[in-house]
Protein backbone atom coordinates (compact mmCIF):
# COMPACT_ATOMS: atom_id res chain seq x y z
CA UNK A 1 0.00 0.00 0.00
CA UNK A 2 1.46 3.35 -1.04
CA UNK A 3 1.24 6.54 0.99
CA UNK A 4 -0.72 9.13 -1.02
CA UNK A 5 1.46 11.96 0.30
CA UNK A 6 4.54 10.19 -1.02
CA UNK A 7 2.86 9.63 -4.40
CA UNK A 8 1.82 13.30 -4.58
CA UNK A 9 5.40 14.35 -3.79
CA UNK A 10 6.86 12.10 -6.48
CA UNK A 11 4.33 13.18 -9.15
CA UNK A 12 4.91 16.86 -8.37
CA UNK A 13 8.70 16.49 -8.61
CA UNK A 14 8.36 14.71 -11.97
CA UNK A 15 6.24 17.59 -13.29
CA UNK A 16 8.51 20.38 -12.01
CA UNK A 17 11.94 18.71 -12.19
CA UNK A 18 12.99 20.55 -9.03
CA UNK A 19 12.81 19.83 -5.32
CA UNK A 20 12.85 23.53 -4.47
CA UNK A 21 9.98 24.41 -6.84
CA UNK A 22 7.94 21.43 -5.68
CA UNK A 23 8.51 22.26 -2.02
CA UNK A 24 7.11 25.77 -2.63
CA UNK A 25 4.22 24.36 -4.67
CA UNK A 26 3.24 21.89 -1.93
CA UNK A 27 4.11 24.32 0.88
CA UNK A 28 6.49 21.80 2.46
CA UNK A 29 10.00 22.04 3.87
CA UNK A 30 12.50 20.72 1.32
CA UNK A 31 13.72 18.16 3.86
CA UNK A 32 10.18 16.76 4.25
CA UNK A 33 9.78 16.48 0.49
CA UNK A 34 13.14 14.68 0.13
CA UNK A 35 12.20 12.28 2.92
CA UNK A 36 8.91 11.36 1.22
CA UNK A 37 10.72 10.62 -2.04
CA UNK A 38 13.28 8.43 -0.23
CA UNK A 39 10.51 6.57 1.61
CA UNK A 40 8.64 5.93 -1.65
CA UNK A 41 11.80 4.63 -3.34
CA UNK A 42 12.44 2.39 -0.34
CA UNK A 43 8.89 1.09 -0.59
CA UNK A 44 9.14 0.22 -4.30
CA UNK A 45 12.64 -1.21 -3.83
CA UNK A 46 14.50 0.94 -6.39
CA UNK A 47 15.36 4.51 -7.26
CA UNK A 48 12.88 6.45 -9.40
CA UNK A 49 14.66 9.75 -10.08
CA UNK A 50 18.08 10.81 -11.34
CA UNK A 51 19.75 14.20 -11.52
CA UNK A 52 20.64 15.62 -14.93
CA UNK A 53 21.72 19.23 -15.65
CA UNK A 54 20.48 20.49 -12.27
CA UNK A 55 17.13 18.80 -12.82
CA UNK A 56 15.50 15.76 -11.29
CA UNK A 57 14.08 13.55 -14.01
CA UNK A 58 12.53 10.08 -13.80
CA UNK A 59 14.72 7.13 -14.75
CA UNK A 60 13.28 4.15 -16.63
CA UNK A 61 11.58 2.80 -13.50
CA UNK A 62 10.35 6.31 -12.67
CA UNK A 63 8.68 6.69 -16.07
CA UNK A 64 6.88 3.39 -15.63
CA UNK A 65 5.85 4.10 -12.04
CA UNK A 66 4.70 7.66 -12.80
CA UNK A 67 1.94 6.40 -15.12
CA UNK A 68 0.50 4.23 -12.37
CA UNK A 69 1.12 6.91 -9.74
CA UNK A 70 -0.95 9.40 -11.76
CA UNK A 71 -3.78 6.87 -12.11
CA UNK A 72 -3.74 6.08 -8.37
CA UNK A 73 -3.93 9.78 -7.46
CA UNK A 74 -6.72 10.31 -9.99
CA UNK A 75 -8.73 7.42 -8.53
CA UNK A 76 -8.16 8.78 -5.02
CA UNK A 77 -9.55 12.18 -6.08
CA UNK A 78 -12.55 10.52 -7.72
CA UNK A 79 -13.18 8.46 -4.61
CA UNK A 80 -13.07 11.55 -2.42
CA UNK A 81 -15.48 13.37 -4.73
CA UNK A 82 -17.84 10.36 -4.76
CA UNK A 83 -17.94 10.36 -0.95
CA UNK A 84 -18.56 14.11 -0.94
CA UNK A 85 -21.48 13.53 -3.31
CA UNK A 86 -23.08 11.30 -0.64
CA UNK A 87 -22.91 14.14 1.88
CA UNK A 88 -23.92 16.80 -0.65
CA UNK A 89 -20.65 18.64 -0.09
CA UNK A 90 -19.54 20.74 -3.07
CA UNK A 91 -15.75 20.61 -3.33
CA UNK A 92 -12.97 20.11 -5.86
CA UNK A 93 -11.63 22.10 -8.78
CA UNK A 94 -13.98 23.67 -11.30
CA UNK A 95 -12.62 24.69 -14.72
CA UNK A 96 -14.53 27.52 -16.38
CA UNK A 97 -13.99 28.89 -19.87
CA UNK A 98 -15.63 31.99 -21.28
CA UNK A 99 -15.69 34.01 -24.48
CA UNK A 100 -13.81 37.27 -24.01
CA UNK A 101 -17.03 39.27 -24.44
CA UNK A 102 -18.31 38.04 -21.06
CA UNK A 103 -15.24 37.43 -18.95
CA UNK A 104 -14.63 41.03 -17.86
CA UNK A 105 -17.23 42.22 -15.41
CA UNK A 106 -20.34 40.05 -15.69
CA UNK A 107 -18.82 36.55 -15.75
CA UNK A 108 -16.31 37.45 -13.04
CA UNK A 109 -19.20 38.59 -10.83
CA UNK A 110 -21.08 35.34 -11.45
CA UNK A 111 -17.99 33.35 -10.39
CA UNK A 112 -17.50 35.48 -7.27
CA UNK A 113 -21.11 35.07 -6.11
CA UNK A 114 -20.84 31.32 -6.71
CA UNK A 115 -17.68 31.12 -4.56
CA UNK A 116 -19.42 33.12 -1.84
CA UNK A 117 -21.93 30.25 -1.60
CA UNK A 118 -19.44 27.39 -2.09
CA UNK A 119 -16.10 28.37 -0.58
CA UNK A 120 -14.76 24.79 -0.69
CA UNK A 121 -14.51 24.89 -4.49
CA UNK A 122 -11.35 25.97 -6.31
CA UNK A 123 -12.10 27.72 -9.61
CA UNK A 124 -9.83 28.20 -12.64
CA UNK A 125 -11.09 30.67 -15.24
CA UNK A 126 -9.75 30.73 -18.82
CA UNK A 127 -10.46 33.23 -21.58
CA UNK A 128 -11.55 31.18 -24.59
CA UNK A 129 -10.68 32.34 -28.11
CA UNK A 130 -12.08 29.28 -29.90
CA UNK A 131 -14.86 26.85 -29.08
CA UNK A 132 -13.36 23.81 -27.38
CA UNK A 133 -13.56 20.56 -29.29
CA UNK A 134 -13.87 18.54 -26.12
CA UNK A 135 -13.53 18.88 -22.35
CA UNK A 136 -13.98 16.35 -19.57
CA UNK A 137 -15.06 18.75 -16.85
CA UNK A 138 -16.35 22.26 -16.33
CA UNK A 139 -18.23 24.49 -18.75
CA UNK A 140 -17.62 26.98 -21.54
CA UNK A 141 -19.74 30.10 -22.16
CA UNK A 142 -19.60 31.00 -25.85
CA UNK A 143 -20.81 33.85 -28.08
CA UNK A 144 -21.70 33.06 -31.69
CA UNK A 145 -22.43 29.76 -33.41
CA UNK A 146 -20.14 27.06 -31.98
CA UNK A 147 -18.29 24.75 -34.32
CA UNK A 148 -19.22 21.08 -34.35
CA UNK A 149 -17.79 19.38 -31.27
CA UNK A 150 -18.38 16.55 -28.83
CA UNK A 151 -19.99 18.72 -26.15
CA UNK A 152 -23.59 19.33 -25.19
CA UNK A 153 -24.76 22.70 -26.55
CA UNK A 154 -27.40 24.62 -24.60
CA UNK A 155 -28.64 27.88 -26.10
CA UNK A 156 -29.03 30.57 -23.44
CA UNK A 157 -30.21 33.49 -25.55
CA UNK A 158 -28.85 36.06 -27.94
CA UNK A 159 -27.41 39.58 -28.15
CA UNK A 160 -28.88 42.07 -30.58
CA UNK A 161 -26.49 44.50 -32.27
CA UNK A 162 -26.48 48.04 -33.59
CA UNK A 163 -24.15 50.62 -35.15
CA UNK A 164 -22.27 52.80 -32.66
CA UNK A 165 -19.94 55.77 -32.77
CA UNK A 166 -18.48 58.36 -30.42
CA UNK A 167 -20.65 61.52 -30.14
CA UNK A 168 -17.75 63.80 -31.09
CA UNK A 169 -16.93 61.67 -34.13
CA UNK A 170 -20.57 61.89 -35.24
CA UNK A 171 -20.60 65.65 -34.64
CA UNK A 172 -17.52 66.06 -36.81
CA UNK A 173 -18.35 63.62 -39.65
CA UNK A 174 -22.13 63.68 -39.54
CA UNK A 175 -24.75 61.31 -38.19
CA UNK A 176 -25.92 58.77 -40.79
CA UNK A 177 -29.61 59.12 -41.69
CA UNK A 178 -29.89 55.99 -43.83
CA UNK A 179 -27.90 52.73 -44.04
CA UNK A 180 -26.40 53.99 -47.32
CA UNK A 181 -24.75 56.87 -45.42
CA UNK A 182 -22.63 54.35 -43.50
CA UNK A 183 -20.53 53.76 -46.61
CA UNK A 184 -19.05 57.24 -46.16
CA UNK A 185 -17.66 56.44 -42.73
CA UNK A 186 -14.56 54.65 -41.53
CA UNK A 187 -15.45 51.18 -40.26
CA UNK A 188 -13.96 49.52 -37.16
CA UNK A 189 -14.41 45.78 -37.65
CA UNK A 190 -14.14 42.70 -35.48
CA UNK A 191 -12.01 39.85 -36.78
CA UNK A 192 -14.24 37.00 -37.88
CA UNK A 193 -17.38 39.13 -37.91
CA UNK A 194 -17.66 39.40 -41.69
CA UNK A 195 -15.04 36.94 -42.88
CA UNK A 196 -16.24 35.18 -46.01
CA UNK A 197 -19.04 37.70 -46.56
CA UNK A 198 -18.83 40.87 -48.65
CA UNK A 199 -21.80 42.60 -47.04
CA UNK A 200 -23.34 43.09 -43.62
CA UNK A 201 -27.13 42.75 -43.53
CA UNK A 202 -29.09 45.24 -41.43
CA UNK A 203 -32.75 44.63 -40.57
CA UNK A 204 -35.68 47.05 -40.16
CA UNK A 205 -39.13 46.10 -38.86
CA UNK A 206 -40.83 47.98 -41.74
CA UNK A 207 -38.28 48.34 -44.53
CA UNK A 208 -36.90 44.80 -44.31
CA UNK A 209 -33.26 43.97 -44.98
CA UNK A 210 -30.46 46.18 -46.27
CA UNK A 211 -27.20 44.57 -47.47
CA UNK A 212 -24.60 47.05 -46.31
CA UNK A 213 -21.11 47.05 -47.80
CA UNK A 214 -18.98 49.09 -45.38
CA UNK A 215 -15.73 50.57 -46.59
CA UNK A 216 -12.82 48.18 -46.23
CA UNK A 217 -11.72 48.41 -42.61
CA UNK A 218 -8.14 49.43 -41.94
CA UNK A 219 -8.60 48.68 -38.24
CA UNK A 220 -9.72 45.25 -37.05
CA UNK A 221 -9.60 43.64 -33.63
CA UNK A 222 -10.05 40.17 -32.19
CA UNK A 223 -11.83 41.35 -29.02
CA UNK A 224 -15.03 43.31 -28.50
CA UNK A 225 -13.48 45.40 -25.74
CA UNK A 226 -10.65 46.55 -28.04
CA UNK A 227 -13.07 47.28 -30.86
CA UNK A 228 -15.17 49.37 -28.45
CA UNK A 229 -12.06 51.23 -27.25
CA UNK A 230 -11.20 52.14 -30.86
CA UNK A 231 -14.71 53.43 -31.54
CA UNK A 232 -14.54 55.51 -28.34
CA UNK A 233 -11.22 56.94 -29.58
CA UNK A 234 -13.18 58.17 -32.65
CA UNK A 235 -11.52 55.78 -35.10
CA UNK A 236 -14.84 55.18 -36.85
CA UNK A 237 -18.18 53.39 -36.55
CA UNK A 238 -18.74 49.74 -35.74
CA UNK A 239 -21.30 47.04 -35.05
CA UNK A 240 -21.55 46.22 -31.32
CA UNK A 241 -23.93 44.22 -29.09
CA UNK A 242 -26.37 46.56 -27.29
CA UNK A 243 -25.93 44.70 -23.98
CA UNK A 244 -22.16 45.22 -24.01
CA UNK A 245 -22.55 48.88 -24.88
CA UNK A 246 -25.02 49.41 -22.03
CA UNK A 247 -22.55 47.94 -19.55
CA UNK A 248 -19.75 50.14 -20.93
CA UNK A 249 -21.95 53.23 -20.66
CA UNK A 250 -22.68 52.46 -17.01
CA UNK A 251 -18.97 52.93 -16.31
CA UNK A 252 -18.28 55.58 -18.97
CA UNK A 253 -21.44 57.59 -19.72
CA UNK A 254 -21.68 59.50 -22.98
CA UNK A 255 -18.86 57.68 -24.79
CA UNK A 256 -20.98 55.81 -27.36
CA UNK A 257 -24.03 56.80 -29.37
CA UNK A 258 -26.38 54.52 -31.29
CA UNK A 259 -26.73 55.33 -34.99
CA UNK A 260 -29.81 54.36 -37.00
CA UNK A 261 -31.59 52.94 -33.92
CA UNK A 262 -34.36 51.34 -36.01
CA UNK A 263 -31.84 49.24 -37.95
CA UNK A 264 -30.44 46.13 -36.28
CA UNK A 265 -27.39 44.06 -37.13
CA UNK A 266 -27.36 40.24 -37.01
CA UNK A 267 -27.94 38.75 -33.55
CA UNK A 268 -25.25 36.72 -31.82
CA UNK A 269 -26.38 33.56 -30.06
CA UNK A 270 -25.07 32.63 -26.60
CA UNK A 271 -24.24 29.01 -25.82
CA UNK A 272 -23.36 26.95 -22.81
CA UNK A 273 -21.04 24.03 -23.66
CA UNK A 274 -20.41 21.17 -21.25
CA UNK A 275 -19.76 17.41 -21.32
CA UNK A 276 -22.46 14.80 -21.82
CA UNK A 277 -23.16 12.28 -19.09
CA UNK A 278 -23.04 12.54 -15.33
CA UNK A 279 -21.45 15.77 -14.11
CA UNK A 280 -19.76 16.42 -10.74
CA UNK A 281 -21.89 18.19 -8.16
CA UNK A 282 -19.75 21.34 -8.39
CA UNK A 283 -20.37 21.58 -12.15
CA UNK A 284 -24.11 21.04 -11.75
CA UNK A 285 -24.20 23.66 -9.00
CA UNK A 286 -22.40 26.22 -11.16
CA UNK A 287 -24.67 25.52 -14.14
CA UNK A 288 -27.72 26.18 -11.96
CA UNK A 289 -26.15 29.34 -10.56
CA UNK A 290 -25.24 30.65 -14.01
CA UNK A 291 -28.75 30.03 -15.37
CA UNK A 292 -30.19 31.94 -12.41
CA UNK A 293 -27.83 34.86 -13.15
CA UNK A 294 -28.65 35.35 -16.85
CA UNK A 295 -29.37 38.98 -17.80
CA UNK A 296 -32.92 39.59 -19.04
CA UNK A 297 -31.46 41.31 -22.12
CA UNK A 298 -30.23 37.95 -23.37
CA UNK A 299 -33.83 36.95 -24.25
CA UNK A 300 -33.30 33.58 -22.51
CA UNK A 301 -34.54 31.47 -25.39
CA UNK A 302 -33.24 28.14 -24.15
CA UNK A 303 -33.02 24.92 -26.08
CA UNK A 304 -31.23 22.11 -24.30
Amino acid sequence: MYDLKELEAFAAVVRSGSLSLTARELNLPKSTLSRRIRQLEAGVGQSLLRRESNQLIPNEAGHVFYRYCDEILGLARQGSEALNELHEVITGELVLRSHEAFIRGWFAQVVETFLARHNNVNVRVHTQTETPDDQTDGICLWLGEPVENRLRQERLGSLSQGIYGHPEYLEKWGRPQTPGDLQQHTWVDLLGQREGARSLTLHHSVHGSYPLQPAASCLRFDQFCLQGDAIVRQSGLGLMPHWMVERRLQAHPGTLELCLPEWQGPSLSIWLLYPYGSLPRRTRAFLAHLRESLPSAWCNRRAA
